[in-house]
């Protein structure tokens, strides 16, 4: 029978990590919201907490620092490679993006002096050793439906334990939320009344008091969701506990006029010596998108008060290594109730109070972990290797580790933008572009982010990101050079906000402060560690150039340009010919090459001679946006079907990217919804807004002038059935009698001998087409790489890899592309849909998946040096 907690009616927040619940009674210094917990039973399981410590659940024999210790002591040898344990998924609905954070970890603490070995927690809490490429999968549902075929499980989480013991050194875990909980509501019965009194208490109308819900181990984001008075409260409840996201919830007060915040702490002390230090926090700002300010806008007393309470917590509730610590700052004005005595959070400027503590905090490659580092000198691998290296003093057999110098970190090769490479003899100069003004400009900036971190690792290359921003005049269009910490954005409008935010004097004399404070600070702890070779992020400011001044710079100093900029002057070729006019080498196909690619129609003719090879071409039928405005629906509708001889009709803008403005149209009503979207210029066309069900789709700002109709193509449906853990034959389900799937193929090489990589077929989620996030971001979409047997056979497979060389080199593509196609599972027969010249290079995107399967496997550090070689050569 579920109940209120110990501290149910008490006005405290109720702290957590994976294993324990504090209350304020344990850190009495500190303010938290008034809140109370709802649980379905008492029920909870050991987990990984921290890094280093290994526990299993109930069912297991739970191994903690002294037997791991015993382990180690008959294992190690002084010298030895450090062996990590990178432990990522979970039954949690953030186990996609623990998988995110998994690769990002892979990526950059992986090196001769450190082996990574990495395991998997499926949603039925089984555990698998995995491949590092599986970690490299766009999201846990590629793998899961395949992994007793391609994995080593164990049978029981005591005797994956066991292995861990004996096969690492230490654990990295990076699950996020709960671990080890069960779902389901049965029986269950939350105590109404006992909430009541809490409202009560807490001088909240019980009828329509506003208050936050939220599991309380499913993550910062997860579940999370407002609700007003006590019997909506237990709806939101209830819907926590039966869509299995945690069966503990967290009521608590809503907190009206804050500013919220978060904080990296680091535990910089020696062993079981524990000495924090804060990081500069980040104020999390909610407009139309979330923007993030590092340091905060915040008085200075405030930012001091939040650094310290941070610190006060990390200490009490007995932390370790690191955490990130959320909270809120209210105005003085704020009410707080009368329960709340405490004084701690209080200042002249407002009230600081502490609302969520992550003991594994994200670790995307731009998230608050790596956003903070950065902004007081540590780079990617620095950080991670410091966290490590840290949770190695704990066991005395790692030490001999700890004393080595081989444990420093890869120093980062960016540097002052421009400098020539005279004095630094062998060193090439790189510049990475992304950005844009298409719907693709956020993937962009995902694409250049990751190209630029995977270069950086190359010793005898200096990597430059560079921010193209939106305009219209070509040459005096703005390229921001951009330093280490103002990359780490999620949208190109927060970076150009961080940019002129960095340049203004105050801010600027606020942010260098700061950061000094905050570097002697870690300093003081981080000097007696020999490990630890010193901070490698220098304090830079961004530079701003127009594109003409740009281009001339990289002739200048002789780099090579890696685009990554996807539609607009990206890839239709105006960049590349701006550059060839310069004579300055870059990645991917050339001028002519990219403009043909970009218009669609042109690339259908350009491959249509190939016909009687097995290389076919959809007909296709233009429209101008005008026209489509001033007439007829229903008479455009009968006229284009009865033209391509179809029932339903794919829509796309005739030059731009892959994803962008793709459409299925079913009826003449959907080519009204579509063309009034153009009408009005909206940036996204919501989900289920067509007769058929269909995901949200990102349409062109400014819309396109000339459209193309095509006939729908009718493909086998491929569904996997992520339940099942048997092997590909039980996991896949195929309906449909028509043998074509829909594939995307990555090529590379140089012009005219351009090869295959390993196709992969696209399984759709949301639709029939294919969405934005479901093609580049990590956590969405699903592919198949290699195409399993069951769904085409080597000789099919062969063929395909044929055609879409031949493709490839009629079109004179070079460097690398992406062709997206049907294909005939039987035959081989490729039907091309459209080639991408710039295509996605996010983290989890498919040519890293294609890249893993060719023998030898091609990691990204590998993968991205290629293809900035083939793009060096061109001249």
């Amino acid at each position: 029978m579920s109940s209120f907690s110990s501290s149910s009616l008490s006005s405290s927040k109720t702290l957590f990590d994976s294993s324990t619940y504090y209350s304020k009674t344990q850190s009495p210094d500190i303010i938290f919201p008034a809140s109370v917990v709802l649980n379905r039973r008492n029920c909870r399981r050991n987990c990984f907490r921290g890094v280093g410590l290994v526990r299993a659940c109930s069912e297991a024999v739970a191994v903690d620092d002294r037997t791991v210790e015993g382990v180690r002591e008959t294992k190690r040898e002084k010298g030895k490679v450090l062996k990590v344990g990178l432990v990522c998924g979970g039954p949690s609905a953030e186990r996609g993006i623990s998988l995110n954070s998994a690769r990002s970890v892979l990526d950059h603490i992986q090196g001769d002096d450190l082996h990574v070995s990495c395991y998997y927690i499926d949603p039925n809490l089984n555990a698998y050793a995995i491949s590092s490429a599986q970690v490299y999968s766009n999201t846990p549902a590629d793998f899961d439906f395949k992994l007793e075929s391609v994995a080593q499980g164990f049978d029981t989480l005591t005797e994956f334990a066991e292995h861990l013991a004996a096969s690492v050194d230490i654990v990295f875990p990076v699950i996020h939320g709960r671990f080890g909980e069960d779902g389901g509501i049965q029986g269950s019965e939350l105590d109404e009344s006992g909430l009541s009194r809490w409202f009560l208490d807490n001088q909240l109308d019980v009828n329509s008091g506003k208050v936050v819900v939220k599991p309380t181990r499913a993550g910062s984001s997860i579940g999370v969701t407002v609700a007003y008075g006590v019997a909506d409260s237990l709806h939101k409840v209830r819907e926590i506990i039966s869509e299995g996201i945690d069966d503990k919830v967290i009521v608590e007060i809503f907190l009206e006029g804050g500013k919220e915040f978060t904080a990296i702490v680091l535990d910089v002390g020696s062993e079981f010596d524990c000495q924090p230090v804060v990081f500069l926090p980040t104020e999390v700002e909610l407009q139309s998108s979330v923007v993030y300010h590092t340091p905060p806008r915040f008085p200075l007393d405030v930012t001091e008060k939040i650094r310290e309470g941070a610190s006060i917590l990390f200490k009490r509730l007995g932390l370790r290594d690191f955490a990130r610590i959320d909270g809120w700052f209210l105005p003085p004005s704020a009410s707080i109730t009368s329960s709340e005595t405490n004084d701690f959070g209080r200042t002249e400027s407002g009230i600081v109070l502490f609302t969520d503590i992550n003991l594994i905090s994200g670790m995307e490659q731009t998230s608050f972990l790596f956003q903070q580092a950065s902004k007081v000198g540590f780079s990617h691998s620095n950080i991670l290797r410091t966290i490590i290296q840290r949770a190695c003093l704990r066991f005395p057999s790692l030490a001999s580790y700890c004393n080595e110098s081989n444990g420093s970190p890869r120093k980062s090769k960016s540097s002052k933008f421009g400098k020539q490479t005279s004095g630094n003899e062998g060193v090439r100069k790189v510049f990475v572009i992304f950005g844009g003004d298409t719907s693709e400009r956020q993937v962009s900036l995902m694409s250049g982010t990751n190209v630029w971190l995977n270069l950086q690792v190359s010793g005898d290359v200096e990597v430059t990101p560079c921010l193209l921003a939106p305009g219209n005049d070509i040459n005096s269009r703005t390229v921001w050079s951009l330093p280490y910490s103002l990359v780490l954005r999620h949208t190109t409008e927060e970076v150009i906000d961080a940019c002129t935010e960095a340049l203004e004097p105050v801010r600027a004399a606020l942010t260098s402060h700061l950061r000094k404070q905050v570097m002697e600070e870690l300093a003081s702890g981080l000097k007696s560690h020999n490990w630890f070779t010193g901070f490698d992020i220098s304090d830079e400011q961004p530079i701003k150039f127009t594109l003409e001044n740009w281009i001339k710079l990289a002739k200048e100093v002789q780099a090579t340009v890696f685009i990554a900029v996807h539609g607009g002057i990206g890839e239709d070729g105006t960049l590349q010919s701006l550059l060839e006019d310069e004579g300055v080498p870059f990645t991917g196909p050339g001028f002519s090459a990219s403009k043909i690619c970009m218009d669609k129609v042109a690339t259908s003719l350009a491959v249509k001679h190939l016909t009687n090879l097995g290389v076919l071409t959809i007909n296709k039928e233009v429209k101008r946006k005008e026209d489509l405005l001033n007439s007829s629906k229903s008479d455009v509708w009968h006229e284009v079907v009865s033209k391509l001889q179809c029932e339903t009709v794919c829509i796309k803008p005739a030059r731009d990217g892959c994803s962008t403005g793709v459409a299925r149209l079913c009826c003449a009503e959907d080519l009204g919804v579509y063309v009034k979207a153009l009408e009005d210029c909206l940036p996204r066309i919501p989900p289920n807004s067509f007769a058929k069900a269909h995901g949200l789709i990102e349409m062109p700002v400014p819309p396109p002038e000339l459209l193309i109709f095509e006939p729908f193509i009718e493909t086998d449906d491929i569904t996997i059935n992520v339940s099942k853990s048997g092997n590909q034959n039980e996991g896949l389900l195929w309906k449909g009698s028509s043998r074509w799937v829909e594939i995307t193929v990555g090529v590379i090489g140089k012009r005219g001998s351009m090869r295959s990589l390993m196709p992969s077929v696209t399984v759709k989620e949301s639709g029939d087409i294919l969405s934005l996030e479901e093609k580049f971001q990590g956590g969405t979409g699903i592919n198949l790489t290699p195409p399993p047997l069951t769904i085409m056979s080597t000789e099919a497979l062969m063929k395909c890899k044929e055609r879409i060389e031949l493709i490839a080199n009629t079109l004179e593509l070079e460097g690398f592309s992406r062709i997206d196609a049907f294909v005939n599972v039987d035959s081989g027969e490729v039907l091309v849909i459209e080639v991408n010249t710039v295509p996605g290079m996010t983290p989890s995107t498919v040519l890293i998946h294609q890249a893993l399967a060719e023998e030898p496997p091609m990691y990204p550090h590998t993968f991205f040096r290629t293809l900035l070689d083939l793009g060096s050569q061109r001249f």
